[in-house]
C-alpha cells in the first residue's frame, strides 16, 4: 500500500497537478512535519521530521530538525555507534527537488550495554538537518525512509517513513521550532581554535592511536570521540580514551580494534569531536605512523631523562671530537686560575650549549608553524649554514695554531675564546659551537626523545630540547661546581702547546670535512678554490708566524712521515685489516613501490642516511659492509631503497615524520612477515638487521 502511495505521488508530480496539492498543504498550516512517527509493534521510540519555517533563498536551504523520543531505558547512536550498535541513516533518494540533506549530529553520551561500550544518545534528542534544493523557487517532496536502531537490554531496527511536501518560498518561520533547532544546534560541535591538536599517532605494534592537543584555556572533563569516512576507519572500533594532562596539554591514548583483523590507521584522515565544560569542537586531522610516547606527566619526566642521557652522550659522538681540543685546551689552563673564573668560564660554556639547543627548538618551532619539514640536522642541509661553519673551524683551527689573533670591535675580545683570561664570550661561543656541530649525530636515547619532542606540543618540544642542552652541559656544569676537579688533571707543561697544535690540526681537519659537505649546493671548481686559498693562507701565516726554515722542515718530515705509513700500510695490510668491499646498489626511495614489492613477495631494506650523519656512516662501515649483513641485503628477493637527506628532500621528510622519526639515520625493512615494516635501532647491529630481515620474510 506505501509503495503505491509513493508511485501515486510521482506520478502527480510528473502530471503538475501536485503543485496545487503542494499550496494547499502549505495553505492549511504554517509548520511543515510529519507528525510523531511510531511503530506500534516497538512503542518505546517515537520520531518525528519538522521544518522551522528558517529559509536561505540565497544557498537555496530549508532549516528543519529530526527528534527521537525514547522511553527510559533505551538508547539510540551516534554516527559512529562504537563497539555495538547501528547508526541512523536517512534514505532520500526518492524525493524531488532536493540536493542535498545534511544531517548535523550534536555531541554524543557514551554507554555500557552489558559490559559494551556504545556512543549515543538517551531520552530526547533533536537532530539539526539542512534541505538544500536543486531550485528554491520550485516545490519539494522529501519521500524518505528513517531507519532508526534503538537498545536497551535489546536492540530493534526500525523504519518510519517520512513524507514532506513544501515550497520553500511559502514557508512561514515557526518560534518555537526555531528556538528548539537554535538549542539542538548549540549541542554541534563546530570547528574551533581553541582546541588545537598537536599531533596524531599512530603505533602499530600497540594498536594505539595517540593524540596530543593543546587548549589555552586549560581542561577540566574532556572526552574524545573518534570516527572518520573512510574504510579503515569505519571498521575500527575506538576505545574510551585514556587521557592525561599535564597544564594546557592534554594526551590521550586509545586502543583500536576492529572486527576485520588488525586495524592500520596510518595515513588515514580522522574527524575527533573535543569536548569539556568549555570546548565542543570537531577537527580534521591525518595520522602519521610512529612510535608512541608516554602519556602522563611521568611520561613526560621519562622523556626529560632520556634527553638528558642524549645529550651527555653527545659529548662522546665522534660529531663533537673537533670542539673536544677547545674544551681541553680550556681546561688545562684552568688550574692556574681563581675558583671562581673557573666556574664562571665553565658555566658561560654550559650557557652557550643550552642556549644553542633553544636557538634550534625556536627554529624548529618556526618551521613547525609556517607547516615546514623539521627535523634533527636539518641546518646541514642548507649551504650557507655549512658555508659558516667552514669559515668557523677554519678560524678556530687556525687560532688555535697560534696562527692568527681574533680581536673583534666593541670591546668584545676573544669572543673564540681560545686565549683565555677573564673574557667569556669565547667560552660561550665554544658551548654553541660544540652543540651546532653535534647535531649531525645521532645518540642513543636522542631519537626517541627528539620524536618525541617534534611530534608533540610547542611546549613538550621546549622541556625535551632543554633536557637535551642540559644533559650536554652537564660535564662542564660539573667543573663549574666542583672547579677542585681541575686538580686531577695532567700537570701544565710543554706538552700543553704540542697538543694544542694537534687540536688545532683536528679542527682544520674538521673543515675540510665540511668543506666536502658543500658538494650537493657549490661548483666542484668553487670547492677546490676555496681548498686551495685556505691551505695556501695556513702556509703563509705559518711562514710569517714560525719562520720559512721550521715550516719547510715539518712540511717535509709530514710529507715523508706521510708517505712512508702508505707504503708500509699497503705492504702489511693484508695481514692486519680487511678491507671493506664495494657499496652495493640502492635504489631511490619509492614509497608506492614498497607495499608493491611486499605483494609480490619480496623483502625491501630501506635506508634513509644523509652525507652530513656522522652515525649513517658509522652504521655502515660496522654493520652494512660487514658479513653476515652484506650478503643477507644482496640476496635475491631483498630490494635495497635509499632515501637521501643531504640536501632538503619532501618525499624523504615525509617518509621519515609518517614513520614518527625526525632525523636519520632511519632504517626499516619490509617484507611478507611484517608488511608494516620492521624499525631498526638508531644505532643497530648485526643481529638487529638480520633477525629483522627474517621476521620480514617470514621466517
Amino acid at each position: 500500500m506505501q509503495k503505491n502511495q509513493r508511485l501515486t505521488i510521482k506520478w502527480l508530480a510528473s502530471s503538475g497537478l501536485w503543485m496545487c496539492l503542494l499550496w494547499m498543504s502549505v495553505a492549511q498550516a504554517s509548520v511543515v512535519t510529519t507528525g510523531w512517527l511510531s511503530d506500534p509493534h516497538h512503542p518505546p521510540v517515537e520520531t518525528r521530521f519538522v521544518l522551522t519555517g528558517q529559509t536561505d533563498a540565497a544557498n537555496g536551504t530549508v532549516a528543519g530538525y529530526l527528534e527521537v523520543r525514547l522511553q527510559p531505558g533505551w538508547k539510540t547512536y551516534w554516527r559512529s555507534p562504537g563497539e555495538g550498535g547501528v547508526a541512523p541513516s536517512i534514505n532520500w533518494q526518492d524525493s524531488a527537488n532536493i540536493a542535498e540533506l545534511d544531517w548535523q549530529w550534536p555531541v554524543p553520551q557514551r554507554y555500557d550495554v552489558l559490559g559494551v561500550e556504545t556512543i549515543g544518545y538517551a531520552e530526547d534528542v533533536i537532530f539539526p538537518m539542512t534541505i538544500k534544493t536543486e531550485d528554491f523557487s520550485q516545490p519539494v517532496i522529501l519521500l524518505a525512509t528513517l531507519s532508526l536502531s534503538s537498545c536497551s537490554t535489546v536492540c530493534v531496527i526500525t523504519d518510519y517513513p517520512i513524507d514532506l511536501s513544501f515550497i520553500p518560498s511559502k514557508l512561514t518561520p515557526s518560534e518555537p521550532d526555531m528556538r528548539r533547532y537554535a538549542q539542538a544546534l548549540s549541542t554541534v560541535p563546530q570547528a574551533s581554535s581553541l582546541a588545537v591538536i598537536e599531533s596524531a599517532i599512530w603505533d602499530a605494534d600497540q594498536s594505539t592511536l595517540q593524540l596530543v592537543l593543546s587548549n589555552a584555556q586549560g581542561w577540566d572533563k574532556p572526552d574524545l570521540f573518534i570516527d572518520g569516512d573512510s574504510d579503515a576507519v569505519r571498521d575500527s572500533h575506538f576505545s574510551r580514551p585514556d587521557i592525561s594532562i599535564a597544564g594546557e596539554t592534554l594526551t590521550a591514548q586509545i586502543g583500536v580494534s576492529s572486527w576485520f583483523g588488525q586495524p592500520d590507521l596510518a595515513q588515514q584522515a580522522l574527524t575527533v569531536t573535543v569536548t569539556d565544560n568549555a570546548v565542543l569542537s570537531e577537527h580534521s586531522v591525518q595520522v602519521q605512523s610512529g612510535i608512541m610516547s608516554a602519556q602522563t606527566g611521568h611520561g613526560l619526566l621519562v622523556m626529560f631523562g632520556l634527553a638528558l642521557l642524549g645529550g651527555l652522550i653527545l659529548n662522546i659522538m665522534p660529531c663533537v671530537l673537533p670542539v673536544l681540543g677547545m674544551k681541553l685546551s680550556t681546561v688545562l689552563t684552568a688550574e692556574k686560575q681563581e675558583k671562581r673564573q673557573i666556574r664562571l668560564q665553565f658555566l658561560a660554556s654550559a650557557g652557550g650549549i643550552i642556549s644553542a639547543f633553544w636557538l634550534i627548538a625556536l627554529a624548529l618551532v618556526a618551521l613547525k608553524l609556517s607547516g615546514q619539514a623539521i627535523g634533527w640536522g636539518i641546518q646541514f642541509q642548507s649551504g650557507a649554514f655549512l658555508a659558516v661553519m667552514v669559515l668557523v673551524t677554519f678560524m678556530f683551527g687556525a687560532n688555535m695554531l697560534g696562527l692568527f689573533t681574533i680581536s673583534l670591535p666593541s670591546g668584545i675580545n676573544t669572543w673564540l675564546g681560545t686565549k683565555g683570561g677573564k673574557g667569556y664570550a669565547g667560552h660561550y661561543a665554544q658551548g654553541m659551537f660544540a652543540t651546532f656541530l653535534a647535531t649531525p649525530c645521532s645518540a642513543p636515547f636522542l631519537g626517541t626523545a627528539v620524536a618525541f619532542a617534534l611530534a608533540g606540543s610547542v611546549g613538550n618540544l621546549a622541556v625535551i630540547f632543554t633536557g637535551l642542552g642540559l644533559g650536554m652541559a652537564l660535564p662542564w656544569m660539573a667543573i663549574a661546581l666542583f672547579p677542585f676537579m681541575v686538580r686531577w688533571l695532567p700537570k701544565p707543561g710543554a706538552w700543553m702547546g704540542k697538543m694544542k697544535v694537534l687540536f688545532g690540526l683536528m679542527m682544520l681537519a674538521t673543515t675540510l670535512w665540511l668543506l666536502t659537505l658543500l658538494a650537493p649546493h657549490w661548483p666542484v671548481w668553487l670547492l677546490w678554490l676555496a681548498g686551495i686559498a685556505g691551505m695556501s693562507l695556513i702556509v703563509w701565516r705559518s711562514v710569517k708566524v714560525f719562520g720559512g726554515r721550521p715550516v719547510g722542515v715539518l712540511s717535509s718530515v709530514f710529507l715523508l712521515f706521510s708517505a712512508a705509513a702508505l707504503l708500509t700500510a699497503s705492504l702489511t695490510a693484508a695481514k692486519w685489516a680487511t678491507p671493506l668491499p664495494p657499496e652495493p646498489s640502492w635504489q631511490p626511495l619509492n614509497v608506492a613501490d614498497i607495499s608493491q614489492q611486499v605483494a609480490e613477495g619480496n623483502t625491501v631494506f630501506v635506508d634513509v642516511t644523509a652525507d652530513w650523519c656522522i652515525t649513517c656512516k658509522a652504521n655502515k662501515v660496522r654493520v652494512l659492509l660487514q658479513q653476515p649483513v652484506y650478503d643477507a641485503i644482496q640476496q635475491p628477493g631483498l630490494v635495497r631503497m635509499q632515501g637521501d637527506w643531504t640536501i632538503p628532500n619532501d618525499a624523504v621528510t615525509a617518509y621519515l615524520q609518517a614513520n614518527g622519526r625526525f632525523g636519520v639515520p632511519f632504517n626499516i625493512v619490509y617484507g611478507p612477515g611484517a608488511p608494516q615494516g620492521i624499525a631498526l635501532p638508531v644505532i643497530y647491529t648485526s643481529e638487529d638487521v638480520m633477525l629483522a630481515i627474517q621476521q620480514a620474510q617470514g621466517g
